[in-house]
């Protein structure tokens, strides 16, 4: 990997946020690469648009945004409105597919996961949402080091927090399948 591009996108709380700053901290803190997260969201609390940029490189970042990423994750059905015809073409579509309804077509490599119905149901944390997407995103692109974002998701979640948020980025890890 010389540099890769990600578009987390979601709506306000669900931790599409957090979850790019998770990832950024990761690759610089704890995996010795470079790392640049930008974000936006809407100015509603919960329920508006919410998304993060972030880049990863073995080598210094130039240009610090996003335009064309390699892989976007879609957290809900408006991330794909939004963003999946940016992805690059041969780039990688990850889902949340209890938001994710309707999926474009000419995206080939499409990676799906329950995060909203196994935060909700395994693991009656519905926060959580975001870490099963960063496990499966660990598993399927192997981003950062699964360590890295191990350590990452600890130092980042409050400790009361952190079992639960470890098992759910686990979840995540075991339970992506590829359409």
């Amino acid at each position: 990997m010389t540099q890769l591009n990600l578009t987390i996108a979601g709506v306000g709380g669900q931790g599409s946020i957090l979850a790019g700053v998770i990832l950024g901290s990761a690759a610089v803190t704890y995996d010795g690469k470079y790392a640049v997260q930008t974000q936006a969201y809407s100015s509603e609390l919960r329920g508006g648009f919410a998304a993060t940029w972030v880049i990863i490189s073995d080598e210094p970042i130039v240009f610090p945004r996003v335009t064309r990423p390699d892989i976007l994750i879609a957290q809900a059905q408006d991330s794909i409105s939004r963003f999946a015809r940016t992805l690059k073409d041969e780039g990688s579509l990850i889902i949340d597919s209890d938001m994710v309804h309707q999926q474009p077509d000419k995206i080939k490599n499409i990676y799906e996961v329950h995060a909203t119905t196994l935060a909700h149901h395994q693991l009656k944390a519905p926060v959580t949402a975001n870490m099963i997407i960063l496990g499966a995103l660990c598993r399927v692109m192997g981003v950062v080091r699964r360590e890295a974002l191990e350590q990452a998701i600890s130092a980042s979640v409050p400790e009361k927090q952190r079992g639960v948020n470890l098992e759910a980025f686990a979840l995540g890890f075991d339970q992506v399948k590829a359409r």
